[in-house]
């Protein structure tokens, strides 16, 4: 069973390599970084260890975009900031082999500690598909994927519209391996004032309100795109 590991990303020099590095660890696997645009060095810094190739910015668009020239049987879908763990492919491979689970994700940790992030991460050991954000590191069979059509072309959210579509199927496997994330968006607004911004679109989200709308309600930055 060969992994393709599809990771978007935009102005992520100062982390596209160990990222990579840690990928690269592990086997089978295909890696493929889509660059929405970058202003940095990414690009260069990621040619040496994975196939780039460009597309317009957007996750979602950039994660299809990806799928669309991979050529594995299961599909990755990593944050460029988010570090697998050891043996998470193997991991990946033996959940997907198992009769009845066609798609899964990890649990989330951080490379920085407060009282709210241990809290956070401590909730992604439940299997709760409202939790389940892009940065837990979503894999799907390749074939389940294309039969869903795709990562919705939204501008929010399309990590959580996914994953409750899988977990709908009831062949969703949460693994009980952690990757880690940078928790640069905490230390750069603060944990507590952050988590009110996310909470406050993710509510937003679970009551059906649409994302394009909320879309608009956000300032991004370039590593808020990612």
């Amino acid at each position: 069973m060969k992994i393709s590991v599809v990771i978007p990303a935009l102005n992520e020099a100062v982390r596209i390599e160990k990222t990579l590095s840690v990928v690269r660890e592990q086997a089978p696997f295909e890696i493929i970084v889509v660059d929405g645009g970058s202003s940095d060095e990414t690009v260069r810094r990621a040619l040496p260890l994975a196939t780039v190739i460009p597309s317009a910015p957007g996750r979602a668009t950039q994660m299809n975009r990806g799928a669309r020239v991979a050529t594995g049987d299961v599909l990755l879908f990593l944050h460029a900031d988010t570090l697998l763990p050891p043996n998470g492919l193997r991991a990946v491979t033996e959940a997907l082999g198992k009769p009845g689970f066609e798609a899964g994700a990890f649990r989330l940790a951080f490379d920085h500690w407060t009282p709210l992030l241990r809290l956070y991460s401590y909730c992604t050991r439940l299997s709760r598909p409202s939790l389940c954000f892009g940065d837990r590191g979503l894999f799907i069979l390749r074939a389940v994927y294309e039969e869903m059509g795709g990562f919705a072309d939204i501008p929010l959210f399309e990590d959580l519209d996914m994953t409750r579509r899988l977990f709908a199927r009831g062949t969703f496997r949460f693994l009980p391996l952690f990757v880690t994330t940078a928790a640069r968006r905490f230390e750069q607004h603060g944990p507590f004032r952050q988590q009110l911004r996310n909470a406050y679109l993710w509510l937003h989200f679970l009551r059906g309100t649409d994302p394009h709308t909320l879309a608009h309600h956000y300032t991004y930055t370039d590593s808020d795109r990612q």
